[in-house]
């Protein structure tokens, strides 16, 4: 009989048969799942999905434009066409301004890989120290200017160091041919070719043109990939045809420039105007400035003192207090008028000349300057009259000139003037004018006493019969073709200005010297100078204005600082324009030896 077999013994740690473990009765299998939590879960990947498809939607449809600006934001670009910015010529065609390529150098400083001993010849070809060049690197990391508009040589000698970072550009600096002789008449542009001052400040939108424009794709390296869209082609700006003769400009310039050298003087200006069309020839000032190199400058450099200074005229006014009394018929150029005892008492104030002259005709009145000849016609007038001659001829009112900083002066109404502030205005104080607005008001004696416009651009034809400038009448040609004859006596002998006679062409004009204003009352020591004639005193054919601003070299009257300035410009400008002369020669230069009869003033 067999015994049934004994089971072995389990080893201790012996692992139990897992098919031994029934799956189907685990109490968490057969635990029951909620309903709800499987919808949820259903319903989270369903609203997912909506949220895509409405995303998308947006990106494809609603927002499509916005997100297309941006996908081409990185990668087109728009490049601007620059417009070449016009030319400035004189009435000849000479160049006064005009636009050549400069390169300019920038760097990204991120990409920046220079160590310090590349930065030193960087910064000395620069122009700055290094100290100067890292604080101008660590101003961006993306783009800085190193130097805009330099010489070519330093842009190559830049380029050759082979610093990374390191790029050029070609941009356009503004060249001036005729430097500081016309600067105040040209003016200048900033780094970014905007006009700042003169013409190229009043022209600057027809100088500057319009800009252009193309679309382009660049690769991530900057580099034009393809075009796209139609470009926009710049419009260049246009050439400004001034009415100055650079020749007389620059010899005007000279002269004005020698003289306040010679007196010891702060400054001067000049201007000449052509009678025939009311152009202006010249326009000079000194101290100048060169324009294309305006480092330490100086404020009384950079004005433009014919047209933004003011001034009492002085004696300068005289002619056109006579001018009214021949026109109203009050006297004749023969009419005698006693000036002695040489001053005149009005409402407790005394008026004087310079010495007594005892009797003197109304044309030895201009001849010789007299404050009480001209006074005593004057107070035989309403205030009324002389208020409408000095404003008919300019006086008071703002230039109407193509030319920004014209100042208009001071004249005030007629109804607020006391007898002593009419009897003083009659011989130029209580009033103030530029030399450009005297200059202008003279050529009415010059043109028969017809006043025109006054012009900075050349316009071709004028000035001839066949297409004469508009003119306004002030006075008949009688009175002034006496007036005339009576400046000609004053440049003359027996005159105040004897030096101002030319050769081979007769002239007539006359002084001004007057005290300078300080505050409320006058410098005993300081005095302005100056002289406005015309020529040939028969045909005028220009007007020319000299000022010479605190001469101190022991000679302050006009006719001796002013005079000589008004000669040399006269004589040099009427021979470039081929103009006859109308003299012999000797006598002319025996009268320049007669000396000048003292001017009140």
């Amino acid at each position: 009989m067999k015994l049934p077999r004994r089971p072995a013994p389990k080893s201790r740690g012996a692992v139990p048969n897992v098919r031994s473990v029934m799956y189907s009765t685990s109490p968490l299998l057969a635990s029951r799942t909620p309903p709800w939590r499987s919808k949820f879960l259903v319903a989270l990947v369903g609203l997912g999905f909506c949220i895509l498809l409405g995303r998308a939607i947006y990106v494809q449809i609603i927002g499509n434009d916005f997100f297309q600006r941006q996908g081409e934001i990185r990668y087109a670009r728009t490049l601007e066409l620059s417009a070449a910015r016009g030319r400035i010529v004189d009435r000849n065609g000479l160049i006064l301004a005009s636009s050549v390529p400069a390169p300019s150098l920038w760097a990204i400083p991120k990409d920046f890989a220079g160590n310090p001993s590349d930065q030193r010849p960087l910064a000395k070809l620069l122009g700055m120290t290094p100290a100067e060049l890292n604080s101008r690197l660590d101003d961006s990391p993306n783009f800085v200017w190193l130097r805009r508009q330099v010489d070519e040589q330093v842009a190559k000698d830049v380029l050759a160091l082979g610093l990374k970072g390191v790029h050029q550009v070609r941009e356009f600096k503004r060249k001036y041919p005729e430097g500081e002789a016309a600067a105040h008449v040209v003016g200048f542009t900033n780094v970014e070719d905007r006009g700042q001052d003169g013409i190229e400040l009043a022209f600057q939108k027809d100088l500057a043109g319009q800009h252009g424009s193309r679309r382009v794709i660049k690769d991530r390296l900057g580099r034009v990939v393809e075009e796209i869209g139609d470009s926009v082609a710049a419009l260049d700006g246009r050439d400004i045809t001034l009415s100055l003769d650079s020749k007389v400009q620059f010899y005007a310039y000279q002269r004005v420039r020698d003289a306040v050298a010679e007196h010891k003087a702060k400054a001067g200006s000049v201007v000449v105007l052509d009678v025939a069309s009311g152009e202006v020839l010249a326009l000079a000032n000194y101290p100048s400035y060169v324009p294309g190199d305006r480092r330490n400058l100086k404020g009384e450099q950079l004005r433009n003192r014919a047209l933004t200074d003011t001034f009492e005229p002085g004696s300068t006014m005289k002619p056109f207090v006579v001018s009214i009394a021949l026109e109203t018929g009050r006297v004749k150029p023969d009419t005698v008028i006693q000036t002695a005892p040489g001053h005149l008492t009005i409402t407790g104030s005394t008026i004087r000349d310079s010495h007594p002259h005892g009797a003197l005709t109304v044309n030895q009145v201009i001849q010789k300057s007299s404050n009480v000849g001209t006074v005593k016609m004057a107070m035989q007038m309403q205030p009324r009259e002389m208020w409408q001659m000095f404003s008919a001829v300019g006086f008071g009112q703002k230039p109407q000139i193509s030319f920004p900083g014209a100042v208009t002066g001071r004249l005030r109404p007629y109804k607020t003037w006391r007898p002593i502030e009419q009897a003083t205005m009659s011989y130029g104080y209580g009033l103030s004018t530029s030399l450009f607005q005297l200059a202008r008001a003279y050529s009415v004696f010059a043109r028969d006493g017809e006043l025109i416009p006054a012009s900075m651009l050349h316009s071709p034809g004028i000035g001839t019969e066949a297409a004469a400038a508009p003119a306004q009448r002030i006075m008949s040609a009688q009175t002034a073709q006496a007036v005339r004859h009576m400046l000609q006596l004053a440049a003359g002998e027996g005159g105040t200005a004897p030096k101002a006679q030319v050769m081979g062409y007769s002239v007539g004009g006359k002084t001004g010297t007057a005290h300078k204003q300080e505050g409320k009352s006058y410098a005993g020591n300081k005095y302005r100078a100056w002289f406005v004639g015309m020529a040939p005193i028969n045909h005028p054919r220009i007007v020319v204005a000299v000022m010479v601003d605190e001469p101190s070299n022991g000679k302050y009257y006009g006719g001796d600082v002013a005079a000589p300035v008004f000669s040399e410009v006269v004589q040099q400008t009427l021979r470039m324009m081929g103009v006859q002369p109308d003299l012999e020669v000797r006598p002319q230069i025996i009268a320049r030896q007669v000396p000048a009869v003292e001017e009140s003033f």
